[in-house]
């Protein structure tokens, strides 16, 4: 039986509270965090200054694939300022190889140690570091370390990774595939049968990262004698970090402390444990020293994580409407050398196939997915997790569909679009959505795009030789997973839950302290706003504390689009509870029934009352000094904690459509107009949503027409600088309409759904449909990213020569 589901509505308005005015959550507060960053005042990793701190540089192999015959470091030992030059040999007996595990069937691990020993596997790959007085001492001390070589055959193309006669990167394993799956539901081979069209396309999609503002960059300090380890880091995950150190380093977790500090971007490729960090942790406990690293542009975009390359091969079978009947797909994701801590190298391969159905009814379903490992830099998580691939795929392919029926690329998704009376809905990759309502969201985007005439404008330039196209793109997602979600890698412990630990003090100021940690996403802001209206007290007595674990409760970070649903979900229980104790205090002072009372910023009401009949205040002080006047079955001091799991998640959704004109000259694309209509559910301040979503956007624009970690037949990263690797600068950024939409989750607190990746998922399909529908006259279908003007062009080419 389905579900009643809540009504989907558009965000005009701040809400209100009664009698007693506007609620914090929905109104667009200005951000807590931006007086503190304009002024200088924020700490980074950079920032972090020690006594007798050292500096530490690391030689990185300039080979793709080779084993190491031999190291001498005695000329950089000699040189003045360096106090310490490790190998992967010296950190053997006192570090574990960094090894994620999974109950998924075809699963073969890979061991990566935090210094090269026997073999290198990718350029970039660390196999020795400096430790000196300064950077440049250290930098200088990696020229004089002489390293013997023996290369190998690179194994750099996914495909012919996965032939038999391939080189193996692993010789532990039996071949280069380490994990795989078949996703099957209903009767495909039938559907197909029955079709009245098949279509078959090809599309793959390229390398590329994150390359976030703030490189990655960590300072280890451990206590004379191998006493307590710190380690401030620029990580998405404090907890899980120190949970994956305590194991590697054998060390009780207890003896370990992890801060991120301020964050500059992480973006998901901040969210892992870096054979770097675990390398900084043994060079301080065996120098007794603490030992700093900041990473250059060059080490981000050649050691850090990588991601997005994929290859989808996609048959579908429609029937004569377009409605899709069923879909087989061949998915292969390059996932580089080794498995990442924790999520390992199944979350890209297992989220394309997962999510390639996207938000379409699509009952028979055929896909088999595989992650290859190759020599290049490890994929990990990155904003979006595979769906900016497998939405381009799946979103060129519906407009296949349309072109092929000749149908208008609109109506072929209003026919196979979920509609809200489907809704929970388990799809055939047996995801759970919880809710939605998906023509709703494509309707308000054409609307406010003024769909029909920009067709009529379309066909007026078309006729002055100018080639407009229109693009659309439709995606969900599954945000804040649960421990019931299944579109996990198959980890055997599962970060599903998070905490929040809420304190007032006596003057009535509050301190909420969280797992989660912030790194860019305004969580300073919308947690306070959450907890304020919880408790009842005003925004600025809440002060957000996260990123300490010394400090905060055990939390598994900040990723998965889930920290305002959890990390909130939290903090709206453990508020509640502050506030139902508050209340009780303050009827007992009153003489009056709990129930009666209401706490708004700071004051104490009587329901349906506007006069406060006690200051906050007032009520905490009790709780702490007047303990003999209080029931005796009521504890002193006002705290909460709470821990909170969404149990399946929430799934988000979004139409983006774009306006692009290509110039036929040169093959550059121009975006003229792009809008965005999401529901996230329940809107806590509409200003963060859409700076998460204006950031998104950029992101997915790079993907789509800049962005590309390039590699030669050796393995060799062509593209190792902002010279080369181009990211979207203001300049090539359109404006962007953003239209929100509210439909509350049935299944999480307060209706919330996650949406700090949605900006990014689904741009790379609605430019290429836009560059592929301004060029349809043409004969022109692009079905690889990026479009560079370069590609574009020769697809020009190509049609004009017939090809």
């Amino acid at each position: 039986m389905q579900q009643p589901q809540p009504r989907t509505q558009e965000v005009t308005g701040i809400p209100g509270d009664g009698a007693l005015g506007a609620r914090y959550v929905g109104a667009a507060v200005k951000r807590l965090e931006d007086p503190r960053h304009l002024r200088g005042g924020g700490r980074f990793v950079p920032d972090i200054v020690l006594p007798r701190m050292l500096h530490a540089a690391f030689l990185r192999s300039p080979h793709a694939h080779a084993r190491l015959a031999a190291i001498d470091v005695r000329a950089a030992q000699a040189l003045p300022g360096v106090e310490g030059v490790l190998v992967g040999a010296d950190l053997t007996a006192l570090v574990k190889p960094i090894s994620p595990r999974s109950r998924l069937k075809e699963f073969k691990a890979t061991r990566l140690p935090p210094l090269a020993t026997e073999k290198v596997r990718f350029v970039g790959e660390a196999l020795a570091m400096v430790a000196a007085t300064s950077r440049y001492v250290a930098e200088d001390a990696l020229e004089l370390i002489d390293v013997e070589y023996a290369p190998l055959p690179p194994v750099v193309d996914m495909e012919a990774a996965m032939l038999p006669e391939s080189a193996l990167l692993h010789e532990e394993l039996p071949d280069n595939l380490i994990v795989a799956r078949h996703f099957r539901a209903g009767d495909c081979r039938r559907a197909f049968a029955e079709a009245a069209h098949v279509l078959s396309a090809r599309f793959t999609t390229q390398r590329h990262t994150a390359a976030p503002l703030e490189t990655r960059g960590a300072v280890a300090d451990s206590a004379p004698g191998g006493g307590r380890l710190t380690l401030w880091t620029s990580t998405q995950i404090p907890h899980l970090l120190r949970t994956g150190l305590a194991e590697v380093l054998g060390l009780p977790e207890t003896q370990v402390r992890v801060v991120a500090p301020d964050v500059g971007g992480g973006f998901g490729i901040k969210g892992h444990i870096f054979p770097e960090e675990v390398t900084l942790c043994a060079a301080s406990r065996l120098l007794g020293r603490p030992v700093k690293w900041v990473e250059d542009r060059r080490e981000d975009l050649t050691s850090s994580i990588h991601a997005r390359e994929h290859i989808y091969e996609i048959e579908v079978a429609t029937d004569g409407r377009g409605v899709i009947l069923g879909l087989r797909a061949r998915i292969v994701v390059d996932v580089g050398a080794y498995h990442v801590w924790p999520w390992t190298a199944a979350m890209e391969p297992l989220m394309a196939g997962g999510f390639l159905p996207g938000p379409y009814r699509i009952s028979n379903y055929d896909a088999a997915t595989y992650g290859v490992a190759t020599n290049k830099c490890p994929v990990g998580p990155y904003r979006g997790v595979a769906r900016p691939a497998s939405t381009f795929a799946m979103e060129c392919t519906i407009d296949l569909i349309a072109r092929r029926l000749d149908l208008d690329p609109a109506e072929v998704r209003r026919r196979n679009l979920l509609t809200p009376e489907e809704f929970p809905y388990t799809s055939a990759s047996r995801l759970v959505y919880d809710s939605g309502d998906y023509p709703a969201c494509l309707e308000t985007a054409l609307r406010h795009l003024d769909y029909a005439e920009e067709r009529r404008r379309q066909e007026e330039l078309r006729r002055q030789g100018r080639c407009r196209g229109i693009g659309l793109a439709c995606y969900v997602e599954l945000t804040a997973l649960g421990s019931a979600s299944p579109s996990g890698p198959g980890l055997e412990e599962n970060p599903a839950s998070d905490a929040a630990s809420l304190e007032m003090d006596p003057s009535g100021k509050v301190a909420a302290k969280f797992g989660i940690t912030s790194h860019g996403q305004s969580l300073e802001t919308t947690l306070a706003q959450v907890v304020a209206d919880e408790v009842g007290v005003r925004l600025e007595d809440v002060t957000v504390h996260q990123g300490d674990t010394d400090v905060s409760p055990y939390g598994m970070g900040t990723f998965a689009s889930r920290a305002a649903v959890i990390g909130g979900g939290a903090a709206m229980l453990a508020g509640r509870d502050l506030n139902a104790k508050l209340r009780r205090i303050a009827a007992h002072l009153l003489e009056a029934n709990p129930e009666d009372l209401v706490l708004h910023r700071g004051q104490v009401y009587l329901k349906g009352q506007r006069q406060p009949l006690l200051q906050l205040a007032e009520v905490a002080r009790a709780a702490y000094f007047l303990n003999k006047k209080l029931p005796r079955d009521l504890e002193p001091g006002l705290t909460a904690t709470r821990y909170y799991d969404p149990y399946e998640g929430t799934a988000s959704n979004a139409t983006h459509a774009a306006v692009v004109e290509v110039d036929l000259a040169t093959g550059d694309v121009s975006i003229v107009k792009y809008l965005v209509v999401e529901d996230c559910g329940k809107v806590i301040n509409p200003v963060v949503v859409e700076g998460q979503v204006w950031g998104g956007v950029a992101q997915g624009i790079g993907g789509a027409l800049y962005e590309h970690l390039r590699y030669d037949e050796h393995g060799q990263l062509l593209t190792a600088s902002f010279m080369d690797y181009l990211v979207p600068s203001a300049m090539e950024m359109p404006e962007t309409d953003i239209v929100h939409l509210e439909t509350p989750s049935p299944h999480t607190l307060g209706g919330l759904k996650g949406m700090g990746e949605g900006g990014t998922i689904a741009p790379a399909g609605a430019i290429t449909n836009a560059v592929n529908d301004a060029l349809r006259h043409l004969g022109v279908v692009l079905t690889d990213l990026p479009l560079t003007p370069e590609r574009v062009h020769a697809a020009l080419r190509r049609a004009s020569r017939g090809a």
